[in-house]
């Protein structure tokens, strides 16, 4: 499965950006889909989850800020940020595992910046 992240660009802090990630197949037909980010000098980490059922998870960092959705029409998934912190900055990546194989976007990037 091909994955094709965007939405990513410059923002104050406290401001909003959404991202979307678009996947060459069924998003229904995937179980998981993630949302993670990589900032310089530091591992990738997990952002937020959600499942093809709808259920969604985040770390904590994130929560009450972030909330991901999917669109199955439009076989796209979705991070919207709100409230948006300098820490916020990095690389976010959309992520598929089909069949225990992880497919991987192109990332984009966040920055949170005044």
């Amino acid at each position: 499965v091909q994955l094709q992240a965007s939405g990513g660009g410059l923002v104050q802090p406290g401001g909003s950006l959404s991202l979307s990630c678009a996947a060459s197949k069924s998003i229904s037909s995937i179980p998981f889909m993630g949302w993670y980010r990589q900032a310089p000098g530091r591992q990738r980490e997990l952002v937020a989850i959600i499942s093809n059922l709808g259920s969604t998870n985040y770390v904590d960092s994130v929560k009450g800020r972030f909330t991901a959705s999917g669109d199955n029409a439009k076989n796209t998934v979705y991070l919207q940020m709100n409230s948006l912190k300098p820490e916020d900055t990095a690389v976010y990546y959309c992520n598929a595992n089909v069949s225990g194989r992880d497919h991987w976007g192109r990332g984009t990037q966040v920055t949170v910046s005044s």
